[in-house]
């Protein structure tokens, strides 16, 4: 008698011994319950705030990390992007958060990869010489507290980064030596590759955005043309983690109360911890098989963004959430196709009545003034 049989046996002893028809009825009844209110079906949303636009949450040091945190309750797996909840030495992201650089996540959209699920990756950390006892003892905070497997390599050449706007206001910058850091940590076997370097970015620029309420991150937008670049030739999850030691340099003096969306980065002491626990949650790509864009519910994003990433959905035919409250330098044209709502608490809403299998519209009640609001919008859209 093999196991199946001898499990079978004992149910079917206890079945016929021990209960009577009414709790035989009851039991049956119960499973029944039970079994229709499983979840055959995840349901998966993709998170993004593009880097070096300004935008108001998610624009900063990791202050879309509620954000996350609120979307990630409402779904089975939260996609998102390093830009959404780096915040230094803090990570507050779920844990059904799948961490994905942004180039890798546009491939991912475009239906060019696969995602597989993150398991235990092996993180190599590319610094330049001589290396940061900060960046040891961040290393090793993240082995102790993270359990993340962690080794680091000194470069042979001076990784640099030199961040500064563009004439739209939007954050760019040029980076060298970036192909010698590929050909160099290809020797080495990992998973995910962290990167710390400074960001060269003169003092007036950092002390304008720092005193400042808003504005453009100006470091971010440079670490996403350096990701992308890298994460395209090593074909491996890749973060950037901006400074080294910032407070020994020219920033040596600011001891200044900051916009709370900035303040992450004044109790930071080595900018690094945001990276490591995010890339120990990185799904590996895969051109066979794991998660696809299939596999997608929906996309949520600023109000007035259309890049790679929406263009894929579209095509895909994802649904886009736009949310207005999160603005931004940019003035992108929306389709018609977008869901406009006024905030992510409205975003959670839309995602909430999808897995109720309700049209958010049955919940809502059209009065003038929501006509009028819609008729504005038209206009504004070109209609």
């Amino acid at each position: 008698m093999n196991h199946v049989d001898s499990i079978w046996t004992i149910f079917d002893r206890c079945w016929s011994s021990f209960l009577g028809n009414r709790y035989r009825l009851l039991l049956i009844v119960s499973i029944v319950i039970i079994l229709s209110n499983l979840k055959t079906e995840a349901m998966n949303v993709v998170l993004i705030v593009p880097t070096g636009i300004g935008a108001e949450i998610g624009g900063h040091a990791g202050d879309a990390n509620p954000v996350a945190k609120l979307i990630g309750k409402c779904c089975d797996k939260l996609i998102t992007h390093p830009n959404v909840v780096n915040a230094s030495d803090i990570n507050e992201m779920p844990e059904n958060t799948w961490y994905v650089e942004g180039s890798i996540l546009d491939r991912f959209l475009q239906g060019h990869i696969y995602l597989k699920k993150p398991q235990l990756n092996k993180i190599l950390v590319a610094v330049n010489k001589p290396i940061n006892s900060n960046t040891i003892n961040a290393i090793n905070a993240g082995k102790a507290t993270i359990g993340a497997e962690i080794e680091c390599v000194e470069l042979d050449r001076w990784f640099s980064m030199t961040g500064y706007y563009d004439s739209s206001g939007k954050a760019v910058g040029k980076i060298d030596h970036w192909y010698e850091l590929c050909e160099q940590v290809m020797k080495h076997d990992f998973d995910a590759l962290a990167i710390q370097s400074e960001i060269i970015i003169d003092i007036e620029t950092k002390l304008k955005y720092l005193s400042g309420h808003g504005g453009v991150n100006p470091w971010g937008g440079v670490e996403a043309i350096a990701s992308k670049l890298i994460a395209e030739k090593l074909d491996k999850p890749v973060a950037h983690a901006p400074f080294v030691d910032w407070k020994e340099d020219d920033l040596k003096g600011f001891h200044e109360v900051v916009d709370p969306r900035m303040s992450a980065e004044m109790v930071s002491m080595c900018f690094l911890h945001c990276v490591l626990k995010g890339l120990h949650q990185a799904p590996r790509i895969d051109l066979k098989s794991g998660l696809s864009v299939n596999d997608i519910d929906f996309l949520i994003t600023p109000i007035n963004c259309v890049g790679p990433a929406h263009k894929a959905c579209m095509k895909a035919g994802i649904p886009i959430i736009a949310v207005k409250e999160n603005k931004n330098i940019l003035n992108d044209t929306m389709p018609e196709s977008f869901i406009i709502v006024e905030n992510y608490l409205e975003a959670v809403g839309v995602l909430m009545a999808h897995e109720a299998g309700i049209t958010p519209i049955s919940v809502r009640r059209q009065t003038k003034i929501n006509r009028l609001e819609d008729e504005t919008n038209k206009i504004s859209r070109g209609k």
